[in-house]
């Protein structure tokens, strides 16, 4: 996200100063890094969570087409860069991987046929295809079916033109070209203090994570993009608008295969349906990974629990977040939301057989062996007051922006990275209105379809995605 920003910002305004201050010696080794997350192009392609079943049993694509338009935002925005030689070449952080979804039993089955009538016209979801036939799954992924009950009743969708993303690399780039164009990138400086001046400004309090060595900067606007560290900070800010909410942090875990003979027979992110409480992110997938130009396998994740916002920060995060504002929020989202800690308590209980059991639903040759198991990052979901309920757990982003618009800054967990460029896009016009009208000409052409609906437009949507398909080396 703050790469992203910076990266607008750098070209959109490339008189303004731009510092970027990273608590570690490197950046993105957060939640950005390649293995701690799936590298999931979120376009809604695959995501059940997206689409769920209404009560009456109906199921609306409306938010699965509403991700999907900002992903093509981040598209653009990616095709830009590198046709304009400021991202490398694309395969170093993007690659075509098909997105399908499989499920098993009747009930799994139906909503999987609503799914797709749903989406089968809208012009972002190209070419889905849709098969109960086992051989046919095992033609589009062999490790599905490879050894799985003939009789057993099963279903999966499939859009070729899916991707994986590597953010840690994605990351880099942005940061290296944004710092060509001037703006300063100071790794081990963690900002401690923060406080709004007199005069507008911000006064910030950092120290040098090596030697200890104290430092204060002045700044006319401010973007806190520190993951789950971004709470604590937008505390200390003092701004009303972070009254009343809190996080609660989630950890997890994937299983990891390097072997060449288990990844070759899989190429493609296949999601499942989340457990009953689970949160978002923790809903099962199978996914081929790319990272530094080396493809593995990831299942996962398995949740866990730790009271750190950050995989790198202290155990005191979750109890030094409370605050009088919000602690009748946190404890009512604590006693509404009993499937989410059950869930929780039964990873937590989990053990590695436990674990591989759940990666032989969707693989029924696995072999404890030929996996291990890695730390992913740690994500905070987003805790906040609601005049009917009094607290409510949010499972998405929330951008908190000051009244003055001279500080802003990011909470939540997800879909996060894909789409970082709506993201901030929106930001700016929320902390820059008198900005906008200036800088439109600049935006749409970085970004052709801003300001329009690309799934309005079934023209423009297939125009798009060949566009950015061709800049981007990716299948249509």
């Amino acid at each position: 996200m703050s790469a992203t920003l910076g990266s607008l910002i750098s070209q959109l305004q490339p008189d303004w100063t731009i510092r970027l201050y990273e608590r570690l010696g490197e950046v993105a080794q957060e939640s950005s890094n390649a293995w701690n997350n799936a590298g999931t192009g979120h376009a809604a392609l695959c995501e059940l969570n997206y689409m769920p079943e209404n009560p009456d049993g109906t199921v609306s694509a409306a938010k699965a087409v509403s991700i999907n338009e900002q992903f093509q935002i981040s598209r653009q925005y990616w095709a830009y860069l590198v046709a304009q030689g400021a991202l490398p070449e694309p395969h170093n952080f993007i690659n075509s991987t098909p997105h399908m979804t499989f499920v098993r039993g009747s009930a799994n089955i139906e909503y999987l046929r609503k799914r797709v009538a749903a989406l089968k016209d809208q012009p972002l979801f190209p070419d889905l295809e849709y098969t109960e036939d086992l051989e046919r799954i095992a033609e589009w992924t062999p490790l599905l079916a490879k050894k799985r009950n003939p009789k057993a009743r099963v279903a999966a969708t499939r859009i070729e033109a899916g991707t994986d993303v590597d953010f840690g690399a994605l990351t880099k780039y942005l940061m290296e070209d944004m710092s060509s164009r001037g703006a300063s990138i100071q790794t081990n400086h963690q900002v401690t203090w923060l406080k709004r001046q007199k005069d507008g400004t911000w006064k910030l309090r950092l120290r040098h994570t090596v030697g200890n060595t104290p430092k204060m900067v002045r700044a006319r606007f401010v973007f806190v993009g520190a993951g789950g560290g971004a709470l604590a900070l937008l505390q200390h800010s003092g701004i009303p608008e972070i009254k009343g909410f809190g996080g609660f942090p989630i950890s997890g875990q994937f299983l990891r295969t390097t072997d060449p003979k288990i990844v070759a027979q899989h190429q493609a992110k296949v999601y499942g349906k989340a457990a009953v409480g689970a949160p978002p992110m923790s809903v099962p997938h199978l996914d081929t990974r790319v990272v530094d130009g080396e493809t593995a396998l990831l299942f996962g994740p398995y949740a866990g629990f730790t009271p750190k916002f950050l995989k790198t920060s202290t155990w005191f995060d979750l109890p030094f977040s409370v605050r009088l504002h919000n602690l009748w929020p946190m404890i009512q989202v604590g006693l509404k939301n009993f499937d989410l800690v059950k869930y929780l308590v039964g990873e937590l209980m989990a053990n590695r057989e436990k674990k591989m059991k759940a990666l032989r639903e969707f693989m029924p040759t696995a072999k404890t062996g030929d996996w291990e198991l890695i730390t992913a990052g740690q994500r905070v979901q987003v805790m906040k007051k609601d005049p009917q309920k009094g607290g409510v757990l949010q499972f998405g982003t929330e951008v908190i922006t000051g009244a003055d618009g001279t500080i802003a800054g990011l909470l939540g967990a997800s879909p996060g990275a894909s789409t970082a460029a709506p993201i901030m896009l929106d930001l700016l016009g929320r902390c820059f209105p008198d900005r906008m009208a200036e800088w439109e000409p600049k935006l749409r052409e970085m970004i052709p379809s801003y300001g329009t609906t690309l799934s309005d437009d079934p023209v423009a949507a297939e125009a798009s995605l060949k566009a950015t398909a061709d800049v981007l080396g990716l299948t249509a």
